[in-house]
Formats: structure tokens, C-alpha cells, sequence
């Protein structure tokens, strides 16, 4: 793979984002209200109850993690978006660049564009509520990676969706991460799931990062054999994903179907 046409990537979207602001706004304002609202919801429920459970750290650090999942796929969907919107799909195959390398430029576009909001959400939180990430320790690193590998998954598998069914199919993509909630535990322990929801969600890379996360605030040790399984399953996601964005290319490319991404296509 070039460096130099992964960068290319990378750097056209950092032109797409300094010519209009309105890209900007994004990055971090839904994150900075999702993390306002939870935070004073946390606090209105630690005041109307007497169990003495402090909601904030669970409720919140909750909410950052499912927001940084969240955020790290849209950074890949919104990047082949782009090219979607403006028909240039096509353009760029013209070039010598690799499928691999469009990958590459989409991940690294979604490194920095989740960093950023990333890091509003933890000054928010530290800031204004007072959450300490301090108990995780260590863990932050296969938690936050855990998280990252299945969003960067899921973000190639929602794009290899739109690249084979079309543009029509983007509104498919956004309800996937909120489709995905109820069986990730994020708010709740899986034991709480029916017993066919358990299976779905133990196929689910995120729903080991939260069940951890409980029994660190629980004041357990986290399992490490879940945490493993998790990595692990997350690793297996994202290999599945770029197979299948590499199988529909080439599809779309053997059928003709990629000329619908051109800009002379009018529909």
C-alpha cells in the first residue's frame, strides 16, 4: 500500500472539513449534548433515590463509551459518504489507488474525527459531572480498542451496504447503532435479556466492554477471558467487514453498478 494516496484520502478530508464549518459542528455537538442531558439525568436520579448507587459514573461512562462506538463508525460512513454525495466515488477509482488504501484513508479519517469528539466528551464529563476514568486503570486500553475495531467494522460493513445497494440505501445505515443497543447492555446487564437476546448479544464485541465496565464499578475485577473474547470477536468483525466491502467492489465493478457513483449518472 502507498502511504502518499492513504494520506491522499486522509487529507481530503480534512479539506472537506476546513472549507465548510458546518462539518465541524458535528464532531462534537451531538456528543457534547448526549453527555449533558445523561449527566443531569444521573444527577436527578441519584437525588431521587435512597439506594445510595451512584448513577454518574455507571449511566454516564455508559453513555461515553456507546457515544465513542457511535462516533467511530459515522467517521468511517461519513467519509464514503462523502464521495457518495458528491459522486466521486468513481472518479477515484480511476486512479491508481487500491481498494485497501481507500479502506486505510477511511479508518485513519475516522481516527481523528472520533479523537475529537472523544476527547469533548471527556472533558465534559470529568468537567462538569465529575467522572473519573481512574478506576478502569488499564482497562481503558482493550475497552476503548475493543469499541474502536467493532465501530471501524461496523462503519466498512454499513459503506460495503451502501456501495451494493446504492445511495437510497444510506438510510438504512444511521438506526444501525441504536438498533444495536438494546442487545450491547448498555445501560443494563445482559442477565436481565431474554434468553434468545443472550446469544445475540454474546456475538456482540460491545456488550463484553459494558458488562465489564459494570463489574468494575461493582467493585469486581473485570474478567479478562471476556475482555479476550471480546477483542477477539471484534477482530474477527472487522476482517469480515473488509472481506465483504472487497467482494461487493468487485461485484459493483464486474456488473457495472459502480457508474451509478458517477458524475455524469444522473439518478
Amino acid at each position: 500500500m502507498s502511504v502518499r494516496r492513504i494520506a491522499a484520502i486522509v487529507l481530503r478530508q480534512l479539506y472537506l472539513f476546513r472549507g465548510s464549518p458546518a462539518r465541524i459542528l458535528p464532531l462534537f455537538g451531538w456528543v457534547a449534548i448526549d453527555i449533558v442531558l445523561w449527566g443531569f439525568i444521573t444527577r436527578y436520579l441519584n437525588s431521587v433515590t435512597a439506594s445510595g448507587y451512584n448513577f454518574v459514573p455507571a449511566f454516564l461512562g455508559a453513555v461515553l463509551l456507546w457515544d465513542f462506538f457511535t462516533r467511530v463508525m459515522q467517521g468511517v460512513t461519513t467519509a464514503f459518504f462523502e464521495d457518495v454525495w458528491s459522486r466521486n466515488f468513481l472518479n477515484l477509482f480511476a486512479t491508481p489507488l487500491r481498494i485497501s488504501e481507500y479502506l486505510a484513508g477511511l479508518i485513519l479519517a475516522s481516527v481523528w474525527t472520533s479523537a475529537i469528539g472523544l476527547s469533548v466528551m471527556l472533558g465534559l464529563a470529568s468537567g462538569v459531572f465529575g467522572i473519573s476514568l481512574f478506576p478502569y486503570g488499564w482497562l481503558l486500553i482493550p475497552f476503548f480498542l475493543v469499541l474502536f475495531l467493532c465501530g471501524i467494522a461496523l462503519g466498512i460493513f454499513a459503506s460495503g451496504i451502501v456501495l451494493r445497494f446504492g445511495p437510497a440505501a444510506e438510510w438504512l445505515i444511521w438506526p444501525i447503532p441504536a438498533m444495536l443497543s438494546p442487545f450491547a447492555g448498555v445501560f443494563y446487564p445482559l442477565s436481565i435479556l431474554p434468553q434468545w437476546m443472550r446469544w445475540i448479544s454474546r456475538a456482540l464485541p460491545p456488550s463484553y466492554v459494558f458488562e465489564g465496565m459494570r463489574a468494575i464499578l461493582a467493585g469486581h475485577r473485570a474478567p479478562a477471558p471476556d475482555l479476550l473474547m471480546g477483542s477477539a470477536l471484534a477482530s474477527i468483525c472487522l476482517a469480515l467487514a473488509c472481506w465483504y466491502f472487497l467482494r461487493v467492489y468487485r461485484h459493483v465493478l464486474r456488473t457495472g453498478l459502480i457508474a451509478r457513483y458517477s458524475a455524469e449518472t444522473v439518478s
